[in-house]
């Protein structure tokens, strides 16, 4: 087990699904988190894990969008808890299975904001005080669909796109100060959020028929993939996608 003893991980979109389930795993391994979600209920139930399980957490409620407040939230945060060693963009919305004549700029914009532009501030945020202490690590949550595109889900898969982009930019332009990038692409994970957009009677077992595995994923296959790419073990990993997607994709 991947140790992350005296660890600070900030977790963005962590009230809830897989950055709910990153957040445990971590304090499980040792760390102590700042638990940010745009929902107070959700953050708090995460925050309330973490303490249970031994460690310190520090709530922050914020819309990722707002850029400007977010940038002083992560200063504040560090401020009462501890220097962030690592950071998880775990952020995001439903793509809501849209056709590409349905989206609208609306949506299209909300995708981008949550998913790029919160990813990419986020970073820059807390790049600053790792390049300053010459170590970090920074795992982006991407997805298949970034990987390999998929059919109603073209804002989606592009704003997952971006966050490859991020990751094999950064891991370059950071790697001389000790900070590795890396991305999770996860396949098909149960999530809260997922459940919503396959509720259609027989959905959920035709998008598991096709997963060699022959199951859908669990946030917590996520979890030990993001947990371990965050340890000393993935200290030589930087720029890289690991994907836990059961064999539906083999890239």
């Amino acid at each position: 087990m991947a140790s992350l003893a005296g660890r600070c991980a900030l977790i963005t979109g962590a009230g809830s699904g897989m950055g709910r389930s990153h957040a445990l795993l971590m304090a499980e391994r040792g760390a102590d988190v700042i638990v940010h979600d745009a929902n107070a209920d959700g953050a708090n139930e995460t925050a309330d894990g973490v303490r249970g399980l031994g460690r310190k957490a520090h709530v922050v409620v914020r819309d990722i969008r707002e850029t400007a407040a977010w940038r002083d939230d992560i200063a504040a945060a560090e401020a009462a808890l501890a220097p962030i060693d690592v950071l998880v963009n775990n952020a995001g919305v439903s793509g809501r299975g849209l056709a590409f004549e349905d989206i609208d700029e609306p949506t299209f914009d909300t995708l981008m904001a949550v998913h790029v532009k919160g990813t990419f501030f986020t970073s820059q945020a807390v790049a600053e005080g790792m390049k300053a202490r010459r170590r970090g690590r920074i795992v982006n949550i991407s997805s298949t669909y970034g990987v390999a595109g998929a059919a109603q889900a073209s804002h989606y898969a592009g704003a997952k796109a971006a966050l490859l982009g991020f990751t094999k930019t950064w891991a370059r332009e950071l790697a001389p100060f000790g900070i590795t990038v890396n991305a999770v692409a996860p396949g098909f994970i149960l999530t809260p959020m997922t459940a919503r957009v396959l509720e259609t009677p027989g959905r959920l077992e035709r998008r598991i028929s096709v997963i060699p595995l022959g199951r859908h994923g669990e946030a917590m296959d996520v979890s030990y993939a993001v947990a371990w790419l965050a340890s000393d073990e993935a200290a030589f990993v930087t720029g890289q996608v690991l994907s836990p997607n059961g064999g539906e994709y083999i890239t």
